[in-house]
């Protein structure tokens, strides 16, 4: 892991966010780069004068650039590689175009923070961000208390080839030095289209995971039994890998498990992509 995008708004849901961000810098070395996105104004024609003229908005502009080069001068204070990038646009399609020219392994951002900024992500920016990015990316609720990760549990439906993925796993919990736990919840409102037995050998034998480290629990909900799982071990970080959905699955099959862990989780949600046949 070399490059960690992480869009700020500089409101305490974000600096958690940045927090985490540090914590696995400083175990893989990554460069931090912090990105804010200034929102676009669409002009009222009834007005002569734009808002970008406005004194108000020019200070408050200078306020929050101020703030962002704060920020990264501190960061390399603490001696993290660390750059600036400001931006006025679309938010969520500026953090990807980010992502893609910074060539990040990683984006990770806050949950909510101020309505001018990533409050506007609890919706459907945030998923589509989770879902289309060239990177993994990780999703930090307001609730986090902890900023650095000693016990992960990589939640999966044990029905995909997930190789690539689990590699790049277990080699950012090998740097952070944490435990990993597979978990595979049945429910069913998700029915199994692969036995479990066959992914469990692969994996078991692929990456020399132990018997004990694959956890195959029952619960109504898959979401409730993930929830219930890593609250029962005190895991702090979450673990899935998305992929393309077809249209009759995303909305009459089954919902996005994705998406549902995305608004509704209270634990830090690392999202990967599995990559299309």
């Amino acid at each position: 892991m070399k490059t960690i995008l992480v869009p700020i708004d500089f409101s305490a849901s974000s600096e958690k966010a940045l927090s985490v961000a540090k914590g696995i810098a400083a175990k893989t070395g990554s460069q931090l780069i912090l990105m804010y996105v200034y929102p676009a104004y669409v002009s009222d024609i009834a007005i002569s004068e734009t808002i970008y003229s406005l004194p108000a908005y020019q200070q408050l502009e200078e306020d929050h650039r101020k703030q962002l080069h704060n920020h990264v001068d501190q960061l390399n204070r603490e001696e993290f590689s660390a750059e600036a990038i400001w931006l006025g646009g679309t938010i969520g399609e500026e953090i990807i175009k980010q992502a893609r020219k910074s060539k990040a392994d990683l984006i990770v951002m806050g949950r909510t923070g101020k309505g001018s900024f990533l409050d506007k992500l609890v919706g459907s920016s945030t998923t589509s961000i989770a879902r289309d990015a060239p990177c993994a990316v990780l999703i930090v609720p307001a609730q986090t208390t902890k900023f650095s990760f000693k016990k992960v549990v990589y939640a999966t439906q044990l029905e995909y080839e997930e190789n690539d993925i689990i590699a790049q796993v277990k080699n950012l919990v090998k740097h952070l030095g944490a435990t990993l736990t597979f978990l595979k919840v049945d429910a069913w409102t998700q029915p199994d289209i692969q036995p479990d037995g066959q992914f469990i050998d692969q994996i078991g034998a692929q990456f020399n995971v132990a018997a004990d480290d694959i956890v195959v629990m029952k619960n109504q909900k898959v979401i409730n039994g993930i929830e219930a799982y890593c609250d029962q071990v005190q895991a702090d970080l979450i673990v899935v890998s998305a992929r393309e959905r077809g249209l009759i699955e995303e909305y009459l099959i089954n919902p996005s498990l994705t998406k549902k862990l995305v608004l509704d989780t209270h634990l830090p949600l690392l999202v990967y992509h599995l990559k299309p046949d």
